[in-house]
Protein backbone atom coordinates (compact mmCIF):
# COMPACT_ATOMS: atom_id res chain seq x y z
CA UNK A 1 0.00 0.00 0.00
CA UNK A 2 1.68 3.73 -1.27
CA UNK A 3 1.84 6.55 1.01
CA UNK A 4 -1.05 8.01 -0.74
CA UNK A 5 -3.52 5.27 -0.75
CA UNK A 6 -6.73 5.85 1.25
CA UNK A 7 -7.02 4.34 4.75
CA UNK A 8 -9.85 2.12 5.91
CA UNK A 9 -11.58 3.15 8.92
CA UNK A 10 -10.50 1.18 11.50
CA UNK A 11 -13.72 0.15 12.32
CA UNK A 12 -13.61 -2.31 9.81
CA UNK A 13 -9.85 -2.61 10.04
CA UNK A 14 -10.44 -3.92 13.76
CA UNK A 15 -13.54 -6.19 13.00
CA UNK A 16 -13.25 -9.89 13.46
CA UNK A 17 -12.81 -10.22 9.21
CA UNK A 18 -12.18 -13.03 7.44
CA UNK A 19 -8.69 -14.23 7.55
CA UNK A 20 -7.81 -14.17 3.41
CA UNK A 21 -9.18 -10.53 3.72
CA UNK A 22 -6.64 -9.10 6.77
CA UNK A 23 -6.83 -5.15 6.88
CA UNK A 24 -3.48 -4.64 7.16
CA UNK A 25 -1.06 -6.20 5.31
CA UNK A 26 1.90 -6.75 7.49
CA UNK A 27 -0.21 -7.84 10.11
CA UNK A 28 -0.52 -11.44 11.79
CA UNK A 29 -3.94 -12.08 9.91
CA UNK A 30 -4.58 -15.92 11.72
CA UNK A 31 -5.76 -14.33 15.15
CA UNK A 32 -9.88 -13.11 14.57
CA UNK A 33 -10.99 -10.71 17.40
CA UNK A 34 -13.20 -12.39 19.71
CA UNK A 35 -16.98 -11.62 18.68
CA UNK A 36 -17.65 -9.13 21.72
CA UNK A 37 -14.48 -6.73 21.27
CA UNK A 38 -14.91 -6.76 17.53
CA UNK A 39 -18.43 -5.39 17.92
CA UNK A 40 -17.13 -3.11 20.81
CA UNK A 41 -14.66 -1.93 17.73
CA UNK A 42 -17.18 -1.59 15.00
CA UNK A 43 -19.50 -0.02 16.84
CA UNK A 44 -19.71 3.82 15.95
CA UNK A 45 -21.39 4.47 19.40
CA UNK A 46 -18.96 5.09 22.22
CA UNK A 47 -17.31 3.64 24.87
CA UNK A 48 -20.07 2.25 27.13
CA UNK A 49 -20.41 5.59 29.57
CA UNK A 50 -19.92 4.90 33.58
CA UNK A 51 -22.81 5.29 35.74
CA UNK A 52 -24.59 9.17 36.16
CA UNK A 53 -22.96 10.60 39.62
CA UNK A 54 -24.58 10.02 42.15
CA UNK A 55 -26.39 13.05 43.76
CA UNK A 56 -24.46 15.87 44.88
CA UNK A 57 -21.73 14.74 43.08
CA UNK A 58 -22.53 16.58 39.83
CA UNK A 59 -19.59 17.60 37.39
CA UNK A 60 -17.89 14.65 39.09
CA UNK A 61 -15.34 12.78 36.60
CA UNK A 62 -16.71 9.58 35.87
CA UNK A 63 -14.46 6.21 36.68
CA UNK A 64 -11.64 5.85 34.25
CA UNK A 65 -11.75 3.40 32.53
CA UNK A 66 -14.41 1.07 33.06
CA UNK A 67 -14.44 -2.87 33.72
CA UNK A 68 -15.47 -3.42 30.38
CA UNK A 69 -13.29 -0.79 28.32
CA UNK A 70 -10.49 -2.14 30.56
CA UNK A 71 -11.16 -5.16 29.88
CA UNK A 72 -11.93 -4.77 25.70
CA UNK A 73 -8.65 -2.58 25.50
CA UNK A 74 -6.60 -5.87 27.71
CA UNK A 75 -8.16 -8.21 25.06
CA UNK A 76 -6.66 -6.64 22.03
CA UNK A 77 -3.39 -6.43 23.93
CA UNK A 78 -3.53 -10.08 24.31
CA UNK A 79 -2.30 -9.86 20.29
CA UNK A 80 0.66 -8.44 21.31
CA UNK A 81 1.85 -11.81 23.04
CA UNK A 82 1.08 -13.85 20.44
CA UNK A 83 2.63 -11.43 17.23
CA UNK A 84 6.46 -12.41 16.76
CA UNK A 85 9.09 -9.79 16.55
CA UNK A 86 9.03 -9.62 11.92
CA UNK A 87 12.62 -9.51 11.89
CA UNK A 88 13.12 -13.08 13.74
CA UNK A 89 11.22 -14.65 11.71
CA UNK A 90 11.67 -13.55 8.70
CA UNK A 91 15.98 -14.81 9.33
CA UNK A 92 14.19 -18.17 10.29
CA UNK A 93 14.92 -17.61 13.79
CA UNK A 94 13.68 -20.41 15.91
CA UNK A 95 10.91 -19.57 18.57
CA UNK A 96 11.16 -16.02 18.08
CA UNK A 97 10.29 -13.21 20.95
CA UNK A 98 7.30 -11.50 20.71
CA UNK A 99 6.30 -7.98 20.81
CA UNK A 100 4.95 -7.86 24.44
CA UNK A 101 8.28 -9.83 25.29
CA UNK A 102 10.46 -7.32 23.32
CA UNK A 103 8.55 -4.43 25.69
CA UNK A 104 8.58 -6.07 28.96
CA UNK A 105 12.36 -6.38 28.69
CA UNK A 106 12.55 -2.44 27.55
CA UNK A 107 10.61 -2.25 30.96
CA UNK A 108 12.79 -3.90 32.90
CA UNK A 109 15.67 -1.65 31.20
CA UNK A 110 14.32 1.28 32.27
CA UNK A 111 14.01 0.11 35.78
CA UNK A 112 17.68 -1.00 36.47
CA UNK A 113 19.56 1.61 34.41
CA UNK A 114 20.78 4.23 36.44
CA UNK A 115 19.50 7.96 37.28
CA UNK A 116 20.25 10.19 34.61
CA UNK A 117 19.96 14.21 35.33
CA UNK A 118 16.78 15.50 34.08
CA UNK A 119 14.99 11.85 32.98
CA UNK A 120 11.88 10.50 34.70
CA UNK A 121 12.51 7.38 35.27
CA UNK A 122 9.30 6.21 36.00
CA UNK A 123 8.30 7.66 32.91
CA UNK A 124 10.61 5.97 30.53
CA UNK A 125 8.82 2.81 31.76
CA UNK A 126 5.85 3.69 31.10
CA UNK A 127 6.95 4.38 27.65
CA UNK A 128 8.91 1.32 26.65
CA UNK A 129 5.41 -0.37 27.93
CA UNK A 130 3.10 1.40 25.15
CA UNK A 131 5.75 2.48 22.26
CA UNK A 132 4.43 -0.57 20.03
CA UNK A 133 1.31 -1.03 21.59
CA UNK A 134 -0.51 -0.14 18.24
CA UNK A 135 1.68 -3.30 17.14
CA UNK A 136 -2.20 -4.91 18.50
CA UNK A 137 -3.98 -3.75 14.95
CA UNK A 138 -1.20 -3.01 12.38
CA UNK A 139 1.38 -6.14 13.11
CA UNK A 140 5.19 -5.32 13.13
CA UNK A 141 6.12 -2.96 10.02
CA UNK A 142 9.87 -3.69 9.18
CA UNK A 143 12.11 -1.85 6.82
CA UNK A 144 12.24 -4.92 4.37
CA UNK A 145 8.17 -4.66 4.15
CA UNK A 146 8.62 -1.52 2.07
CA UNK A 147 6.56 0.59 3.66
CA UNK A 148 7.41 4.25 4.05
CA UNK A 149 7.98 5.72 7.52
CA UNK A 150 5.15 8.42 6.98
CA UNK A 151 2.90 5.91 6.19
CA UNK A 152 3.66 3.32 8.93
CA UNK A 153 3.46 5.91 11.34
CA UNK A 154 0.27 7.35 10.17
CA UNK A 155 -1.23 3.26 10.19
CA UNK A 156 -0.01 3.24 13.96
CA UNK A 157 -1.28 6.39 14.82
CA UNK A 158 -4.68 5.54 13.20
CA UNK A 159 -4.31 2.35 14.96
CA UNK A 160 -3.70 4.35 18.91
CA UNK A 161 -6.11 6.31 18.54
CA UNK A 162 -8.83 3.62 17.89
CA UNK A 163 -7.33 1.66 21.05
CA UNK A 164 -7.51 4.79 23.09
CA UNK A 165 -11.24 5.25 22.03
CA UNK A 166 -12.02 1.35 23.16
CA UNK A 167 -9.93 2.34 26.63
CA UNK A 168 -12.31 5.04 26.68
CA UNK A 169 -10.59 7.97 25.66
CA UNK A 170 -10.62 9.41 29.51
CA UNK A 171 -6.75 10.21 31.49
CA UNK A 172 -5.57 6.96 31.07
CA UNK A 173 -5.84 6.99 27.19
CA UNK A 174 -4.75 10.17 27.01
CA UNK A 175 -1.69 9.23 29.31
CA UNK A 176 -0.98 6.37 26.64
CA UNK A 177 -1.96 8.30 23.53
CA UNK A 178 0.96 11.11 24.95
CA UNK A 179 3.74 8.61 26.02
CA UNK A 180 3.25 7.00 22.33
CA UNK A 181 3.07 10.68 20.70
CA UNK A 182 6.57 11.80 22.52
CA UNK A 183 8.41 8.56 21.73
CA UNK A 184 7.12 8.71 17.97
CA UNK A 185 8.62 12.04 17.75
CA UNK A 186 11.49 11.80 19.87
CA UNK A 187 10.44 14.48 21.55
CA UNK A 188 12.06 14.48 24.98
CA UNK A 189 15.09 13.12 27.05
CA UNK A 190 13.07 10.19 27.84
CA UNK A 191 12.00 9.42 24.38
CA UNK A 192 15.89 9.80 23.71
CA UNK A 193 16.64 6.78 26.60
CA UNK A 194 13.55 4.45 25.51
CA UNK A 195 14.76 4.63 21.95
CA UNK A 196 18.07 3.23 22.29
CA UNK A 197 16.62 0.64 25.11
CA UNK A 198 14.49 -0.54 21.63
CA UNK A 199 18.04 -0.48 20.06
CA UNK A 200 19.77 -2.15 23.36
CA UNK A 201 16.93 -4.92 23.35
CA UNK A 202 17.42 -5.80 20.20
CA UNK A 203 21.22 -6.24 19.82
CA UNK A 204 21.27 -8.34 23.22
CA UNK A 205 18.50 -10.57 21.50
CA UNK A 206 20.34 -10.84 18.62
CA UNK A 207 23.29 -12.13 20.46
CA UNK A 208 21.04 -14.07 22.60
CA UNK A 209 19.86 -15.74 19.39
CA UNK A 210 23.45 -16.07 17.41
CA UNK A 211 24.96 -18.29 21.02
CA UNK A 212 21.85 -20.39 21.09
CA UNK A 213 20.96 -20.94 17.72
CA UNK A 214 24.20 -20.89 15.57
CA UNK A 215 23.24 -18.03 13.63
CA UNK A 216 25.04 -14.56 12.30
CA UNK A 217 22.61 -11.73 13.20
CA UNK A 218 25.20 -9.21 12.10
CA UNK A 219 22.86 -7.15 10.17
CA UNK A 220 21.25 -5.90 13.47
CA UNK A 221 24.42 -4.88 15.38
CA UNK A 222 25.10 -3.11 11.76
CA UNK A 223 21.34 -1.58 11.53
CA UNK A 224 22.07 -0.08 15.11
CA UNK A 225 25.82 1.40 14.47
CA UNK A 226 26.80 5.33 15.26
CA UNK A 227 22.47 5.60 16.56
CA UNK A 228 22.09 5.31 20.03
CA UNK A 229 21.67 8.75 21.47
CA UNK A 230 22.53 8.66 24.95
CA UNK A 231 25.79 7.67 26.79
CA UNK A 232 24.38 5.08 28.69
CA UNK A 233 23.15 3.33 25.31
CA UNK A 234 26.49 3.44 23.94
CA UNK A 235 28.10 2.10 26.72
CA UNK A 236 25.07 -0.29 27.22
CA UNK A 237 25.69 -1.46 23.19
CA UNK A 238 29.64 -1.53 23.34
CA UNK A 239 29.23 -3.80 26.79
CA UNK A 240 26.82 -6.11 24.09
CA UNK A 241 30.00 -5.87 21.42
CA UNK A 242 32.27 -6.94 23.83
CA UNK A 243 30.85 -9.80 25.13
CA UNK A 244 29.82 -10.60 21.52
CA UNK A 245 33.61 -10.84 20.22
CA UNK A 246 34.10 -13.37 22.86
CA UNK A 247 31.05 -15.82 22.69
Amino acid sequence: MGGGSRALSLSSLCAAAKPPQHPFPFAPAHRALPHRLAAAMSSSSSPTPAAPAASGDAGAPAPDPSASSAIDFLTLCYRLKTTKRAGWVKRGVQAPESVADHMYRMGVMALVAADLPGVDRDRCVKMAIVHDIAEAIVGDITPSDGVPKEEKSRREKEALDHMCELLGGGSRAQEIRELWMEYEENASLEAKVVKDFDKIEMILQALEYEKEQGRDLEEFFQSTAGKFQTDMGKAWAAEIASRRKTK
